[in-house]
């Protein structure tokens, strides 16, 4: 058979006999994306001179220069306080990993719409083209009057953490990086359902994370502050311990509050005797390490497309799975936090986002599975509609008690 070559400036598959044929004709997933997956649209009529008059010119300037003169109407008269902008360079996008700002921009749509559906927030997808920390974080700061929020996406660790800690340090609005803190939501909820199921408190359980990039070190950090009894992270060189002499500043940190028994070695090592295992990392977890985890145990292997435990080997050990696929029960999955937290935070146009506030958002996310908690549901499904609204009164609540909220 002919070799095919993709030409995408005309959307075919063309075979090196010459023919060609459209790709929206043979794969759905292109068919759905052409043109994009969203659009702008008025939420005003323009029917007449009259509504243009009021719309644009010369009505508008009466806005204008009301906003001039108290910069805080501008979250009364424009969209500032009820859209997000979802910030991207491309380069850790999904499991594809550095494919460039204009390959990540179907995922930033993707995102976008989510944020639509599933908590009312409008979001603008923006892919820039610039990889250093110092240009990204000016970029997003000179874009900031036009956003209520800043959602950071699929940008490579360890540069994320910085470009967000700085980025919170110079801006007014909140800046989340889900990569992050929405995996550490979502797997902090799970975590309390399943102990609840189990009988037992977090305090009584010890972890083990296989990844200590940008996900792995918000979920200890998150686990941590939810009174986890003890998590050690793993990376490629085993075990993170503050013996080690070749970790980063990021896992030095990281080293300073895990790791309480002071284990040593490789993963496998770690997960003996282990509560709870979480996957953040891609990679295959040998079934004979799985085994070797407390009797009880959690397996939350998040990798996608391919868990570090498969469900099955997982099942003979573990007495809660999870993964990050849709086509196994529990399914740890970003979109169950993001929209309500940032519907939560812009609601009381809080200034930043909290750890107060992502507690709080896991502990409504655990709470709506309520009494119908099994071992194959600790988690609820994006397409809940109690998620969001109970996402979003518990943000909004943490934001005002903490101090945070402006209204």
């Amino acid at each position: 058979m002919a070799a095919e070559i993709v030409n995408p400036r005309s959307d075919s598959t063309t075979d090196q006999d010459g023919g060609a044929e459209p790709l929206d004709s043979f794969d759905p997933v292109f068919a759905l994306h052409r043109g994009g997956k969203m659009a702008v649209q008025a939420t005003v009529p323009v029917r007449d001179k009259d509504d243009l008059s009021l719309a644009y010119t010369p009505g508008v300037a009466r806005v204008c220069t009301a906003i001039a003169e108290q910069p805080e109407l501008v979250n009364d008269y424009t969209w500032k306080s009820s859209v997000v902008a979802v910030v991207t360079d491309g380069t850790a996008v999904l499991g594809l990993g550095d494919i460039g700002p204009q390959a990540s921009l179907p995922v930033m749509e993707g995102k976008a719409i989510l944020f639509k559906q599933f908590g009312g927030v409008d979001a603008v997808p923006i892919a820039l083209d610039c990889t250093d920390v110092d240009d990204i974080v000016e970029t997003v700061v000179r874009l900031a009057p036009s956003f209520g929020g800043v959602n950071l996406e699929d940008i490579s660790a360890p540069r994320c953490f910085e470009i967000e800690r700085r980025l919170q340090e110079r801006l007014d609005i909140p800046v989340f990086h889900d990569d992050q803190h929405g995996t550490a939501v979502v797997t902090l909820a799970a975590l309390r359902n399943a102990a609840r199921l189990s009988g037992r408190e977090i305090g009584q359980l010890r972890a083990v994370i296989s990844g200590a990039g940008a996900a792995g070190v918000a979920i200890a950090k998150m686990l941590v502050e939810a009174g986890i009894g003890d998590v050690a992270l793993t990376d490629r060189k085993g075990v993170i311990s503050a013996d080690r002499e070749d970790l980063t500043p990021v896992k030095q940190e990281v080293a300073g509050f895990t790791n309480k028994a002071g284990i040593t070695g490789s993963l496998a090592d770690a997960l003996a005797g282990a509560d709870v295992f979480v996957g953040v990392s891609g990679g295959t977890v040998p079934e004979e390490a799985v085994a070797s985890m407390a009797e009880g145990a959690f397996v939350f292997a998040m990798a996608n497309p391919n868990p570090e435990v498969h469900p099955d080997v997982a099942h003979k050990y573990a007495a809660v799975v999870a993964t990050g696929r849709s086509d196994f029960p529990n399914q740890i999955n970003n979109v169950l936090a993001f929209p309500g937290i940032f519907a939560g935070a812009l609601q009381v146009r809080a200034s930043r986002i909290t750890e107060g506030m992502k507690i709080a958002a896991a502990e409504a996310l655990a709470a709506v599975v309520g009494d119908d908690l099994a071992a194959d549901y600790v988690i609820p499904s994006p397409f809940d509609e109690r998620v969001a609204p109970a996402v979003t009164a518990a943000v909004a609540a943490a934001a005002r008690a903490e101090g945070v909220a402006r209204r």
